[in-house]
C-alpha cells in the first residue's frame, strides 16, 4: 500500500502540468474561423518561440499608409522544426508573406489575430507554420494532408 500512496504523490505533479498545459491548447475553431481566409505581408517586429503556439508579430502596410499590426500563431516550435522554421529563420524587420485565418475576434486588440497557414519569405522559399490536427481547415498546405 505504501508503495502505491508513493506513487500517487509522485504522478500528482505531473498530472498537474498536464492538465494546465492541455487547458493552454485549443482547437483551431475556437478561435479562428474557417470561412475567413487572410493574406498578409509586412515586416516581422517579434517572435514568440513558445509553448503551445509559437507567434510570428507582423506589421502590415494598409492602402491607407497606416499600419495594422498582426499576430500569426503558428504551430509548436517542435512542428515549425520540423517544418525548417526555427526561431532565427524569421529574423526582426524581415519582409514576409503569410496565409491563413482571421481570429473569430475582430477587435484587433491589441493587435489582429490569425492562424498562419503557410509562410512565405522574400527570397521566394515558402514553409508550412499550421498546427495539424486542431481542426484546421484541409486545405493542401500541410505536406501530411495529401
Amino acid at each position: 500500500m505504501r508503495g502505491i500512496n508513493t506513487l500517487i504523490l509522485l504522478a500528482l505533479p505531473l498530472a498537474a502540468i498536464s492538465s494546465w498545459q492541455a487547458w493552454g491548447h485549443h482547437a483551431f475553431s475556437a478561435e479562428f474561423d474557417a470561412k475567413a481566409p487572410v493574406t498578409l505581408e509586412g515586416k516581422v517586429t517579434r517572435v514568440e518561440w513558445i509553448n503551445p503556439h509559437a507567434w510570428i508579430h507582423v506589421a502590415v502596410v494598409q492602402p491607407d499608409g497606416s499600419v495594422k499590426d498582426w499576430m500569426v500563431e503558428g504551430g509548436t516550435p517542435n512542428t515549425l522544426l520540423r517544418s525548417g522554421i526555427n526561431r532565427d529563420s524569421v529574423p526582426i524587420g524581415s519582409e514576409i508573406k503569410v496565409r491563413g485565418y482571421e481570429s473569430k475576434d475582430k477587435t484587433c486588440n491589441p493587435a489582429c489575430k490569425a492562424n498562419g497557414r503557410d509562410l512565405t519569405f522574400a527570397d521566394g522559399r515558402k514553409a508550412f507554420m499550421g498546427s495539424s490536427g486542431t481542426g484546421a481547415p484541409k486545405d493542401g498546405a500541410d505536406p501530411r494532408d495529401r
